[in-house]
């Protein structure tokens, strides 16, 4: 097999077992109904992951680099945004909005209950979190540094609050006790003071209204 060739059924792998994990959870998930809606032999699914733990793993990192670093990147509508739009739209990105996103913040919940029993699954956990931490860092500082925001604390506890009020707000949207648009404006009212934002957060982008 060549390596495209593997490298694109890898990915109809990932992209088969997010869905199916966000329907039936790690636990119900079974390798032979991901073969089939990836459409190849469930030795390949072996193959390429070993164990229910490794599947989340990955299916989480695939979930992570579409959602944010795909829909934000340089080729999306964030891309021209100044600093205050930016910091919007990414905070939008972990926010259970209905379609893609509120699927991967099921997977997110997988996560969270697969690590808080399974030791070996905290790493990853970890790894996740630090890069969701560091892109919301990364944003913070060039905005300060471009002058369009003003912080009152070092980027990166700053990030670690944004990730915290999008985890506790989220939650609560993904059970149905809170709406979203009500969970994003409570998320910008506690950053405002921090970061120097103005009163009103700007328009939702819709991403998935853009894509193919």
């Amino acid at each position: 097999m060549s390596t495209a060739t593997d490298r694109g059924a890898r990915e109809r792998i990932l992209a088969a077992a997010v869905e199916r994990i966000a329907v039936d959870g790690i636990d119900g998930v079974r390798i032979a109904r991901i073969a089939m809606d990836s459409g190849v032999s469930t030795s390949l699914v072996h193959y390429h992951f070993e164990t229910r733990d490794a599947l989340l793993e990955q299916a989480l990192e695939y979930s992570y680099e579409l959602a944010g670093d795909v829909r934000l990147g340089p080729e999306g509508d964030a891309h021209n945004l100044d600093a205050v739009g930016r910091l919007a739209a990414m905070i939008d990105q972990f926010l259970p909005y209905p379609g893609l996103l509120e699927r991967d913040w099921i997977l997110w919940v997988e996560l969270w209950l697969r690590a808080a029993r399974n030791p070996e699954m905290r790493p990853t956990a970890a790894r996740l979190y630090a890069r969701m931490r560091g892109w919301f860092a990364d944003a913070i500082a060039i905005g300060v540094d471009s002058g369009e925001l003003v912080a009152a604390m070092d980027p990166g506890r700053l990030a670690d609050r944004i990730v915290a009020l999008a985890d506790g707000y989220g939650v609560r949207v993904l059970f149905g006790e809170m709406d979203t648009d009500h969970a994003r404006r409570e998320m910008w009212a506690a950053l405002r003071d921090d970061l120097g934002l103005p009163e009103t957060m700007p328009p939702r982008l819709d991403p998935e209204a853009t894509q193919g």
